[in-house]
């Protein structure tokens, strides 16, 4: 067991631990398995404040959990310090809002939806309540995929009750200029390569972070990538430059063994006296944005990179939808097109007031000339003319 939730007594939750059990065994991949256990800690700990049974709780603890999830703070192990200042502003240049401590919409649904797994299982195994207490929503009770449109995907059994509603995101482009100061502002060889890989196919930072040298085809200019969801190996294609700052990042280090990871960093070691190479994780990643965002003035982050490549390639009319979704990894075509195939706003303002200035101007040209042999009064009943 990756993770394993303990109650106030410091005992392991056996309800919850069977069902991560049942959880793991249906091939979910351990990140999963923390964030479900997470969420089961938050509900279990709110079961204690209410002093419910967890086979006892109805659809008013859950009620009562979600009020108090959209009105509560999230604990930190710390207080904040320099990010105290911009919690839950708006950056000026990016245009991005910083995190805050509130629990999120997408926070509050990821929650129901693992409750009502866990009550779905200890329901189907007979130890559970007999009514699921998350319920769904009243006008979502119907025979489940009933109607179902075959052109789109299973979207589940339903809306839960009380999921809130997400406001729908737009994709986070990265306008050129900004990209090149990004950049611009990075101070190795590894970063440029990892940045400069990001931007020219969209992969994740975890996929980029498992490259190992037999995953680099030199050339044919691609790099072979194990998807976050599928965990299936597909092979990308990558821009030329990004190769050449990989080929600088290599002749800085040791010879690389092909079967081991691409990317190291220098790090002190138990506090040690000297430097030793360590695999780069996602962490040592994130110092990289902190120190470009704090010389910027920025919050750029890793995603940012994946959206700019895939809108590049959205708007490319030589790619079609269903290249960007293969280079993406989406499973499902309406996944990359609802979320990027989107109008500019500045595009489509430039369009209307095209349209309004063409107006404008067609309302000045005289009314054409109208041939001899009509009555100017059956002209202005067909036409509508004359005084109203």
């Amino acid at each position: 067991m990756p993770w394993l939730v303990f109650d106030e007594e410091g005992k392991v939750v056996l309800p919850v631990r069977r069902f991560l059990i049942d959880f793991i065994a249906r091939d979910n991949r351990t990140g999963s398995v923390r964030s479900y256990a997470y969420d089961l800690l938050r509900w279990w700990r709110w079961l204690r404040v209410v002093d419910v049974e967890w086979h006892r709780a109805t659809s008013v603890e859950v009620r009562d959990f979600v009020l108090w999830l959209r009105a509560a703070t999230k604990p930190r192990r710390s207080a904040r310090t320099h990010s105290a200042s911009t919690a839950g502003t708006t950056n000026p240049i990016t245009k991005k809002t910083y995190l805050d401590d509130l629990y999120k919409p997408r926070t509050i649904r990821h929650s129901n939806a693992v409750l009502r797994s866990f009550y779905d299982f200890w329901i189907e195994t007979g130890g559970g309540p007999l009514v699921n207490p998350v319920p769904l929503a009243r006008s979502d009770r119907r025979r489940s995929h009933a109607h179902h449109n075959p052109l789109e995907p299973y979207r589940g059994e339903g809306r839960l009750r009380y999921n809130p509603r997400v406001p729908k995101r737009r994709p986070r482009q990265m306008p050129d200029e900004r990209w090149n100061e990004l950049f611009a502002a990075l101070r190795s060889n590894r970063d440029r390569a990892i940045l400069a890989l990001a931007i020219s196919n969209g992969a994740r930072a975890s996929e980029l972070l498992g490259v190992r040298g037999v995953d680099l085809d030199w050339g044919d200019q691609l790099v072979r990538v194990v998807r976050k969801g599928t965990l299936a190996e597909q092979w990308l294609p990558a821009s030329a430059e990004a190769f050449v700052w990989i080929r600088l990042y290599l002749a800085e280090g040791p010879p690389l063994d092909p079967q081991a990871p691409l990317w190291w960093t220098l790090r002190r070691r138990d506090h040690g006296a000297g430097l030793a190479y360590q695999v780069m994780n996602y962490e040592a990643l994130r110092a990289v944005f902190r120190r470009v965002n704090a010389l910027l003035g920025t919050n750029w982050s890793m995603h940012d990179l994946r959206h700019t490549a895939a809108l590049r390639m959205a708007r490319d009319e030589s790619l079609s939808l269903r290249d960007v979704q293969t280079i993406l990894g989406h499973a499902h075509l309406s996944t990359t097109a609802d979320v990027y195939l989107v109008e500019e706003e500045a595009q489509v303002i430039r369009r209307v007031q095209e349209h309004l200035a063409e107006v404008k101007d067609r309302a000045k040209l005289p009314p054409p000339a109208v041939a001899g042999g009509y009555e100017a009064s059956d002209l202005d009943v067909l036409f509508g003319g004359g005084p109203a």
